[in-house]
């Protein structure tokens, strides 16, 4: 009987990961890891850059998550020159960030979640992917999803120059004004967006709510984990994406900080371990525990689920029904079923195009004082959004030329990073039994660390040791020689 079983590459999300399952003598899970298998190393190579040039790298480094990253780069850049945008500017951010909330969360759903909720486990993998969400739910469904994104996709173009990675974020406002002749062209399509956003809701209460299997799963030991939530809030103590503090609540709900953006670092610390590039962040006064669950615990988690569970309510009436209905049905707030973080997706991606109904209606929204120009380098600025997946941080610091001499990113995949691992190790020893493990029982350990949606290019900021070099020799034949190895 083998003593390991790994699952590599892990699949359905940007970037490069494994699992791996350790045995006992009986065959059961003995521990389980998500392990980060990549460094990028965007931290470093951005020093000696200037400042101002982090709204043009930052969206590059993911293909996911690109507006996030331009976003909070921006508003980094905001705080190191000391300047808030006049209101015109903020709506037209908050227009931009809430469609690409929507169409993020909308990928996710429906390409990387639904072949698991909707198509069920004893399908054959082949089928498991979006042709056969497509062809289940039908062909016009998925052209609605198509259609949907790239509408969301054509308002982050016109804000920002292009959808895959944003450019023109600047310190005290926006490049440009919106011309009221697009006003129409973004209020029909941010209507269009809550009709849909309606819709998918619908969808999941009785395609994959009312579903057998998935209710059992939902409730199910294996998917649930008792850990402290941090989001981002507003001034009500509802979710807020573009901009608020940072409330973090314990296991039982009760909350344990509020904190402006800038004193982050006052608060959460992160750790590294030898078996992964992903740093492990947690809440600096409780102190590195290790990876465990529970009261007194140090771990947190951040995305769609947490929102809902720190704050006091949903920003929009819409999205406010749904959060009440969600936490009726799992019994009460905060939750820690982890696979309730599909479901406050969608309602978070309802909040978005509620918001961006009111944005495309507000007088402001065209006026052409788009950009404060009282700028005063004071050489550090610490910008945060609430990213699809959690609480983003951009830590900038410069010279007196505005040269970069220390950035630090600290992304939601990061903060999940430990929860991720638990759940994993969870779903693992729930389902695998005396060393059996089908491909259907593996796949439901794989959906424990999809439901949070990591994104791992951005997460890789930790070496451990030294990269592993190894040289393979061959002959014309392609005969092997020799092998080297660091």
């Amino acid at each position: 009987m083998s003593s390991r079983i790994t699952i590599n590459p892990i699949t359905r999300l940007e970037g490069h990961g494994k699992i791996e399952i350790f045995l006992d003598d009986s065959g059961n899970v003995e521990d389980a890891y998500w392990q980060v298998t990549e460094l990028r190393g965007f931290e470093v190579f951005c020093l000696g850059r200037p400042a101002e040039e982090m709204t043009r790298i930052a969206p590059n480094i993911c293909g996911v998550c690109p507006s996030a990253h331009h976003m909070a780069a921006t508003k980094a850049l905001d705080a190191l020159w000391s300047v808030e945008p006049p209101l015109p500017a903020r709506l037209i951010r908050e227009l931009e960030y809430n469609a690409f909330f929507i169409e993020d969360h909308y990928v996710h759903f429906f390409f990387l979640a639904a072949p698991d909720l909707l198509l069920g486990q004893d399908i054959d993998p082949a089928l498991r992917n979006i042709v056969g969400v497509v062809g289940k739910l039908g062909r016009e469904i998925g052209e609605k999803v198509i259609d949907i994104r790239k509408k969301n996709r054509d308002i982050i173009r016109l804000v920002f120059g292009k959808a895959p990675h944003p450019e023109g974020g600047l310190p005290g406002g926006v490049p440009r004004a919106i011309r009221p002749e697009e006003r129409d062209i973004i209020r029909k399509t941010a209507d269009q967006t809550l009709d849909f956003a309606r819709y998918a809701l619908t969808l999941f209460k009785d395609l994959i709510l009312n579903d057998k299997h998935f209710g059992e799963m939902l409730h199910s030991p294996a998917y649930q984990l008792d850990l402290c939530s941090m989001a981002l809030v507003d001034e009500n103590d509802k979710v807020a994406f573009y901009d608020g503090k940072v409330a973090v609540c314990d296991v039982d709900g009760s909350r344990l900080a509020l904190f402006d953006p800038k004193d982050y670092a006052s608060f959460i610390a992160e750790h590294v371990e030898p078996w992964t590039f992903v740093k492990l962040p947690f809440l600096k006064e409780r102190g590195w525990k290790g990876l465990t669950p529970g009261q007194g615990t140090s771990l947190y988690r951040v995305g769609p689920l947490a929102r809902l569970n720190v704050a006091g309510g949903m920003a929009t009436p819409l999205a406010q029904a749904e959060r009440d209905k969600m936490f009726e049905f799992l019994g009460g707030r905060p939750s820690g079923h982890t696979l309730a973080f599909h479901w406050a997706r969608l309602i978070c991606a309802l909040m978005a195009a509620e918001r961006n109904c009111a944005i495309a209606n507000a007088d402001e929204l065209t006026s052409r004082d788009i950009r404060n120009m009282n700028l005063q380098l004071v050489q550090k600025g610490i910008g945060c959004v609430e990213a699809p997946r959690g609480t983003l941080f951009h830590h900038y610091e410069t010279d007196e030329n505005g040269i970069l001499t220390k950035v630090n990113l600290v992304v939601a995949t990061q903060h999940n990073a430990g929860p991720i691992c638990l759940s994993v190790k969870n779903a693992a020893q729930s389902r695998i039994k005396n060393g059996k493990a089908s491909p259907s029982l593996l796949n439901e350990v794989e959906m424990a660390f999809r439901a949070y949606d990591p994104c791992l290019a951005c997460a890789t900021h930790s070496l451990p040791g030294r990269i592993p070099i190894k040289i393979v020799i061959r002959d014309k034949n392609g005969c092997l020689l020799d092998e080297v190895s660091s």
